[in-house]
Formats: structure tokens, C-alpha cells, sequence
């Protein structure tokens, strides 16, 4: 067989080695996402929203559709507030309406 000429040589895959650079992963937020809250819902609200779809409501009224991990993001404040004052209503126990019935 003969010789290859250099450029048959260059299509020619080589072996060797190669630095693969490890990525950090960090938590990326989308623009907005400073004026985004965890909101308070009921989990089997939550639940269900995650299986059809649909849209939530919030204590505070706000009505959307889950898609980003609550954890974060801060508390809604005007969640809280409304959570804190539920929690001493005797309407319907501690956390009501959030007792899952």
C-alpha cells in the first residue's frame, strides 16, 4: 500500500486525548423572576394542576399555572398574612382551608 498524502491524512480520524471541562450548575433565573413568590394552594390542588394542567389560586388570588420550584423563591406576603390570620380563625382548624379535606 502506499504512502497518504497530508491531506488524506487530515480527514483521517486521529486518536489522542482531549480536556473535557466540567460545568457548574447553578440555579439560572429567567428575567422577572425578582418579582416572582411562592404562594400558598392546596397541596391536592397542586397535585392536581400538575397532572391536568390547570390553573391554581392562590390565598391572595393570584391564579396561575405551576411550573417552577417554589422553594425559590420567597413567600408571598400577602399569602403569609392571610395564612397567619388563618391560623388563629377557629372557622375551621389550623390552617383551614389547607387540611386537605
Amino acid at each position: 500500500m502506499g504512502a497518504m498524502s497530508d491531506s488524506a491524512m487530515e480527514s483521517q480520524p486521529m486518536g489522542g486525548t482531549a480536556v473535557l471541562e466540567r460545568t457548574e450548575t447553578e440555579l439560572k433565573k429567567n428575567p422577572g423572576d425578582n418579582e416572582r413568590y411562592a404562594h400558598y394552594v392546596r397541596k391536592d390542588r397542586i397535585t392536581a394542576s400538575a397532572v391536568t394542567g390547570q390553573a391554581v389560586v392562590a390565598l391572595c388570588g393570584k391564579v396561575w399555572v405551576p411550573m417552577r420550584d417554589p422553594k425559590n423563591f420567597p413567600i408571598c406576603p400577602a399569602c403569609r398574612e392571610i395564612m397567619k390570620s388563618m391560623q388563629g380563625d377557629n372557622s375551621g382548624g389550623p390552617g383551614w382551608p389547607f387540611t386537605g379535606k
